[in-house]
């Protein structure tokens, strides 16, 4: 059975409230993400070989927690992160429930999105910066961050990207969005309608992202 344009029409609620639900997690997701995801890349770069708070061993403790965290797969994390779940929210379901794991996800895949967009700055800015007197936070604050704004911006649309994917495999233990309504109402109920459905609006939607955060990225780029 192919696409029904009358039984898309009948789900067009279903269809809404999954997708209002994807919006929710992946927007709780990228804050948490980015609040707490920034600080840990900036920490990676800084305290780098050469940099103003070079510590060999805090950076490879902390490399080793995000490589670790990077490493296991996502469905795996899902599950492993049930029990902190309930702890947090009171509940193992619903887009609130995934959205915990979610973040745990994207902390450490933003966090070396933004090592990487560090290393990109010239070194000579950051000398002339130390040269000048300025403070670590102020290095931080007025170079760092501003140099690397538009890589950062691309970090942010990257790991959005990335939510939405991970969104629709929370599906899977009843995480709620799109992906819960694709395999509870598509796959178990082999409903062609709602897989064709549900794939083309997250086409769609990353797409979109991709296009405003590419030209966000550019308009602040000052190079």
């Amino acid at each position: 059975m192919g696409f029904d344009y009358h039984h898309f029409i009948e789900l067009i609620p279903d269809i809404n409230l999954a997708f209002m639900q994807t919006v929710y997690m992946i927007t709780i997701s990228l804050i948490v993400a980015v609040l707490i995801g920034l600080p840990i890349g900036i920490l990676l770069f800084v305290t780098d070989k050469g940099l103003f708070l070079e510590n060999r061993w805090f950076k490879n403790g902390l490399g080793f927690v995000v490589n670790l965290v990077r490493s296991i797969p996502f469905i795996i994390l899902l599950v492993a992160l049930l029990p902190l779940t309930d702890w947090i929210v009171g509940s193992t379901i619903g887009p609130t429930a995934a959205s915990v794991s979610l973040s745990v996800a994207a902390i450490p895949f933003f966090a070396r999105i933004v090592e990487t967009a560090l290393r990109e700055i010239d070194k000579g800015v950051i000398e002339a910066a130390i040269a000048a007197g300025a403070t670590p936070w102020m290095i931080v604050k007025d170079v760092l961050l501003l140099e690397a704004k538009s890589g950062i911006i691309s970090g942010v649309t990257l790991t959005l990207v990335s939510l939405i994917g991970f969104s629709a495999m929370a599906g899977t233990v009843g995480g709620g969005g799109i992906g819960d309504l694709a395999i509870r109402f598509g796959y178990y109920r082999y409903d062609n309608t709602i897989m064709i459905a549900t794939v083309v609006i997250l086409i769609i939607l990353v797409q979109i992202i991709q296009l405003a955060g590419d030209f966000i990225a550019k308009v602040v780029d000052k190079r």
